[in-house]
């Protein structure tokens, strides 16, 4: 004998509804005032720009650029190795130093 439960199917309590809320009576926003004219004093009128200053083009580079100490070594070390280079790396270092630096100094002369 098999005893059979049901359950017995309640009705679902709903929730409780809220109040709506009362809206609030819209209220009349007073109108903008027109722009008064003001006494103040006027705004000045804006600087006047200056011309940009046109540059002159002449033969040698026109910047002002000059290397650092460690920029000139650099150049004077890299000249010194191609002029040791050219005469198949036989003869004195220091002459290939000493001629690529006047080679740098000559060639930043000409700036």
């Amino acid at each position: 004998m098999a005893d059979t439960k049901t359950k017995s199917v309640a009705p679902k309590a709903t929730a409780a509804k809220k109040p709506a809320a009362a809206k609030k009576p819209a209220v009349a926003k007073p109108a903008a005032k027109p722009a008064a004219k003001s006494t103040a004093v006027a705004k000045k009128p804006a600087a006047a720009k200056k011309p940009a200053v046109a540059k002159k083009a002449t033969g040698k580079t026109a910047s002002k650029w000059a290397p650092g100490a460690q920029e000139r070594y650099n150049m004077v070390q890299v000249a010194a190795y191609f002029i040791a280079e050219r005469s198949g790396f036989s003869g004195n270092p220091v002459e290939f130093w000493e001629a690529a630096e006047k080679q740098v100094a000559k060639m930043l002369a000409g700036q």
